[in-house]
């Protein structure tokens, strides 16, 4: 099975980082013939001759410039109109792939044909990919997927291989303040399409020491409560649900302070 790979750069990532996840997503038991490489905006020196020297390694890479910096969902969207397969895997620009990912996932595809998604566990770590800090456990099959989906994200979105067709069916990419990916798995839930996870770590995740603690403030609260009232008003989930989970979210996002909220997220949102 054909399939392509959709990730993106930009100006601020490392160039050290950017070649090893390339090649990661390239060395692999079963290669993409397709990668397409958004340039989010100007870059500096060092990632354009990084993303030369890429150009020269690998054949099948389709770079393409914008001008501006236009965010996640932008790139992403724009990825996905220019890759040639209906099978489509994201990959983030900083991470590493294991080298039997793709193989696994088609795998799955082939097996599954009503399947339309198709992630993984993922590896949280700091430095070096055997310096783990936590693993990020999400439900295996659609019905457990769905029920996650209605209180937390249930897709790893660096660990994913989707249908190209079935996402621009339910509108693609659209912008949404940190959670983009989020609202794509609900708006594709609620089209009735199909996920699947498999039980096994697919991506080694680049964090820094105060990643958990980011994951706060009023901005970041809106976001996610604005996508809870999302799904209640499109009956996902419960009145109840919806109070709950808001709740929840202001206390951790706006109420506690970054040191708890980081001890938060390693001990209950970990592994």
């Amino acid at each position: 099975m054909d399939f392509s790979v959709c990730m993106s750069v930009y100006k601020n990532d490392k160039p050290n980082d950017f070649l090893l996840a390339v090649r990661s997503i390239y060395n692999q038991t079963k290669q993409p013939n397709d990668i397409i490489l958004v340039v989010d905006g100007p870059v500096g020196e060092a990632l354009h001759n990084a993303i030369g020297i890429l150009k020269n390694e690998i054949s099948v890479l389709n770079v393409v410039w914008l001008k501006e910096n236009m965010g996640h969902a932008i790139a992403r969207q724009t990825g996905l109109e220019a890759a040639k397969n209906d099978l489509i895997a994201i990959m983030d620009s900083d991470d590493i792939s294991v080298g039997d990912r793709f193989e696994k996932q088609l795998a799955v595809f082939e097996q599954n044909a009503d399947v339309s998604v198709v992630g993984g566990l993922i590896n949280e770590f700091i430095g070096e990919p055997y310096n783990v800090v936590g693993t990020r456990i999400v439900p295996q099959d659609d019905e457990a997927i769905k029920e996650y989906l209605k209180s937390r994200c249930p897709m790893n979105l660096v660990t994913v291989m989707m249908r190209k067709s079935h996402v621009q069916k339910a509108g693609g990419y659209i912008d949404w303040y940190c959670e983009e990916d989020y609202y794509l798995w609900i708006r594709l839930a609620l089209a009735g399409y199909k996920f699947y996870n498999i039980q096994e770590n697919l991506v080694d995740v680049r964090v820094g020491e105060e990643m958990y603690q980011r994951r706060g403030g009023w901005r970041y609260f809106k976001s996610e409560a604005k996508l809870q009232y999302y799904m209640l008003k499109h009956g996902v989930i419960s009145l109840v649900r919806y109070i709950y989970n808001v709740g929840i979210r202001f206390a951790v996002q706006v109420a506690m302070p970054n040191s708890v909220r980081g001890w938060i997220f390693k001990t209950f949102a970990r592994k």
